[in-house]
């Protein structure tokens, strides 16, 4: 098969990574793809978010499948426009990517199918939102209900952080994100990541991991996209996972499916479990970053067979081979990130690794620059390793941290701590 995957970040280079594995893939293509990207795949550059774009690019290079990574791409549609034209593509419809692009229609939806998740108001005016503020009290939770990039999403452990997001949302911090706000209880527990391969009608769970959204060691300071993740998750155990699939997954999957709006790509689904109960806390409509590095170290070439399936509807006669194997990836982040960050600092020390299927280097922000690898994102690189037992695989990790000298960029030295 010509293949093509969407995306320029550290989730797309290790699904790129995993596909390239896999005797199937004949060709890859990644559009527009990063400096990492680049040195095990054609990469290409033209608007993702633009289905005629893609359609025709798709037709002049004789793809056979697409797979989306970011969220932009799906809820623009971008799905919706290679079906109509006939084309094999992992990733949900726009109908079907709301579960990300709105938290609101989540909530709607979660009250439908009687999934247990956190009591919520939603709100289009500030005024009525502090309000339900003041009644409620804090701890409380304040989203930003559209596509923030990971961000849009504040939790305020007192009352007066709470009243300052909603004007920050509602005055435009997170852009047109904001122009509606979703309220939500402090749920207290673990938060958990739950991967499922969806196919319109069949929930094929293809693992679990624990990000680190903080930016400082110890789960402190402000929310990032992520700085770093591990896989599997000790707190969601078999039990827990079949009672998320049962009751939350699968009856989504069901009432999407009676809306006429079938699900299909991955569904990641974001859990807070307290006392062995689940709840949701938040959909997304692709594989979460940086834990899909972590699953990709572990599932390897079956990666694309699954996506393959669940694209041609067929998830019910496959399976899912686990390693009884685990894995880290830790992010190192440009200096000031999450806030502004400096662009073009120079790394160094990556040929020198030795990178294979226990040891890679995934790239999340990079640009090759005069023959030299350069910082341009917030997140730059993922740095990931499996092992036996987590501590072998973070022990690989870190080493590999040690060797990459980049004096511009920082990174938490606790990742999966929790599980430790």
């Amino acid at each position: 098969m010509n293949i093509l995957i969407l995306g320029s970040g550290g989730r797309e280079h290790s699904l790129a990574w995993a596909v390239m594995q896999n005797p199937k893939c004949d060709k890859l293509i990644v559009a527009p793809g990063n400096a990492g990207i680049e040195q095990i795949a054609e990469c290409a550059s033209f608007d993702i978010e633009d289905g005629a774009e893609v359609v025709t690019f798709v037709a002049a290079n004789a793809i056979d499948f697409v797979i989306v990574g970011p969220e932009a791409p799906l809820a623009t549609g971008v799905a919706d426009r290679l079906r109509e034209a006939g084309v094999l593509v992992f990733g949900p419809s726009q109908a079907a990517a709301r579960l990300e692009v709105s938290k609101s229609f989540t909530k709607e939806i979660c009250d439908a199918a009687n999934a247990p998740t956190a009591g919520y108001g939603h709100f289009t005016d500030a005024e009525a939102a502090k309000a339900y503020i003041r009644e409620q009290g804090a701890p409380i939770v304040v989203k930003a209900d559209g596509l923030a990039a990971g961000k849009g999403v504040i939790v305020a452990m007192d009352e007066k952080t709470a009243l300052a997001a909603v004007d920050d949302m509602f005055d435009g911090a997170f852009g047109g994100a904001g122009a509606e706000v979703v309220i939500e209880e402090f749920m207290e527990g673990e938060e958990a990541s739950f991967f499922i391969l969806c196919d319109g009608k069949t929930a094929l769970p293809v693992g679990t991991a624990q990000d680190h959204k903080r930016m400082g060691e110890g789960d402190t300071g402000p929310n990032t996209g992520g700085m770093g993740a591990y896989s599997p998750a000790p707190v969601l155990s078999d039990e827990i996972a079949q009672k998320a699939l049962d009751e939350i997954v699968q009856p989504t999957i069901d009432e999407m499916a009676k809306r006429g709006t079938p699900y299909q790509g991955v569904l990641y689904v974001g859990l807070m479990i307290k006392d062995g109960q689940p709840r949701l806390v938040e959909y997304n409509v692709r594989f979460g970053d940086p834990e899909c590095q972590v699953l990709m170290m572990r599932l390897g070439a079956q990666a694309l067979d699954l996506m393959h399936a669940a694209a041609e509807e067929r998830l019910h006669e496959t399976q899912v081979n686990w390693a009884d194997d685990h894995a880290i990836t830790v992010v190192m982040a440009a200096n000031g990130y999450p806030g502004s960050y400096e662009k073009g600092s120079v790394i160094g020390g990556l040929d020198a690794l030795t990178q294979d299927s226990k040891n890679m280097v995934f790239h999340a922000g990079t640009t090759a620059k005069d023959g030299q690898i350069t910082a341009t994102g917030g997140r730059v690189l993922n740095v990931t390793a499996r092992g036996a037992s987590l501590q072998e695989a973070r022990d690989r990790a870190y080493a590999m941290v040690d060797a990459i000298d980049w004096p511009g960029g920082f990174l938490r030295r606790d990742i999966g701590w929790r599980a430790l």
